[in-house]
């Protein structure tokens, strides 16, 4: 769980990395940029920054922020409602993102999952994204992603995002945010 200090940090970090990426934002963009830890409680090592541009019916719009080595953790975009699940496409803007799919395993990797979380990655397809590389998950992917040494700035576009519905491999993570009183 987070401490409105620690969110306020890591948002002004943040923000440091999309003026690295020449990505303009809004006051109300900045103020309302997500932090997650995904409950872990370890933000340095499993979390995710995150800007919601659009979020409707039919498409969604983000900017993700991940600090060195920061890992987003192993989840997939089930079916909802009858529809197929989230398809989503990482537009990488700075830095690098090591990207995990489902396939043949990279003979050397280069994200190394959180210590002591080890098992709750499972797929080890390396795809690296550094500026202007791009690529589409299909719906109920299998993924996880980790920034490289310095860090990495992704633009994500796809259908329709329902976070809290993520089915994470981790069993103890929650998705949507909790602050510490």
């Amino acid at each position: 769980m987070l401490t409105r200090k620690e969110v306020r940090e890591a948002q002004r970090r943040a923000l440091r990395f999309f003026e690295k990426a020449h990505i303009a934002l809004t006051l109300k963009e900045k103020k309302g940029m997500e932090v997650a830890d995904f409950g872990l409680g370890d933000l340095a090592r499993t979390g995710l920054q995150v800007v919601v541009y659009v979020n409707t019916e039919r498409v969604c719009a983000k900017e993700l922020v991940l600090f060195p080595r920061q890992t987003c953790p192993e989840h997939r975009h089930p079916p909802i409602n009858g529809q197929p699940g989230k398809e989503e496409t990482f537009r990488c803007r700075w830095g690098t993102v090591y990207l995990y799919v489902p396939g043949e395993k990279t003979a050397k990797v280069h994200a190394i999952p959180p210590r002591g979380k080890e098992v709750y990655y499972t797929v080890w397809r390396e795809v690296v994204l550094r500026p202007g590389d791009q690529y589409t998950l299909p719906p109920n992917t299998l993924h996880w992603f980790q920034g490289g040494a310095r860090g990495g700035v992704l633009s994500e576009f796809s259908t329709k995002s329902v976070d809290e519905k993520d089915i994470f491999t981790n069993p103890e993570i929650r998705r949507i945010p909790e602050l510490a009183k």
